[in-house]
């Protein structure tokens, strides 16, 4: 199991800009029906541990020389730095069963997208529910099963044990494969304009402090 070590922390809001100028990562730690605790996390450590475990595996972090099982819940990214600025650990009973967002991981080749087929990746994760020990660190995609155009890789074909449940519609597909465009239709698609041509604005996270992160979470923790 991968570990790090955490400290308390009593600097908030705007302030935490200085702590971050000292190699830390400001982050909260909470539970079920526990207050949240500010804490603060070696950045490099942090990068490790997030980069090894993500957000569906159990780490254990250590504070105040108390050991916990935890999962890396939110991870607050700086959207002109691309680094992150915030991090919750979610403290999980490992009696109780957790619902958390599995990566899928593709692998393998397909047939038909070699043959010229265009390979469709609709989902890239899905929820799934298990006791914390049992939670993979990755689903896996074999795309070596789509021999031929219009074949699907669909969430029924996922390899998950006993002790995993996915929490998705079974018939829902994953990826698939379309038949290549001729130049008639790469033509017309050209003439009219389509939704991949039109611009989306999306809402930047918050990231000016750090009290607006901590109150929502606060707020949800009483909702759970």
């Amino acid at each position: 199991m991968q570990s790090i070590i955490a400290e308390k922390r009593d600097i908030l809001g705007k302030k935490v800009s200085n702590l971050r100028k000292r190699g830390f990562l400001p982050a909260v730690i909470y539970g079920k029906g526990k207050p949240s605790e500010s804490i603060a996390v070696k950045e490099i450590d942090f990068l490790k541990l997030w980069k090894a475990a993500g957000e569906s595996s159990i780490v254990e972090l250590e504070l105040d020389g108390k050991k916990r099982n935890v999962l890396i819940q939110d991870v607050a990214i700086d959207p002109l730095k691309d680094t992150p600025i915030h991090a919750d650990f979610y403290a999980v009973d490992m009696t109780k069963t957790v619902k958390v967002e599995v990566p899928l991981e593709f692998i393998g080749e397909s047939d038909a997208v070699k043959s010229g087929g265009i390979l469709i990746k609709v989902l890239y994760a899905v929820e799934v529910e298990s006791l914390p020990a049992d939670l993979p660190r990755s689903l896996l995609v074999d795309l070596s099963i789509l021999k031929n155009i219009e074949d699907s890789f669909a969430v029924k074909d996922l390899k998950v044990s006993k002790s995993v449940k996915i929490l998705k519609n079974s018939d829902e597909t994953i990826a698939l494969v379309e038949a290549p465009r001729v130049e008639e239709e790469l033509k017309s698609e050209e003439a009219t304009p389509s939704l991949e041509s039109i611009e989306v604005v999306s809402k930047k996270p918050k990231a000016e402090g750090e009290e607006t992160t901590e109150a929502s979470l606060a707020s949800s923790s009483k909702n759970e």
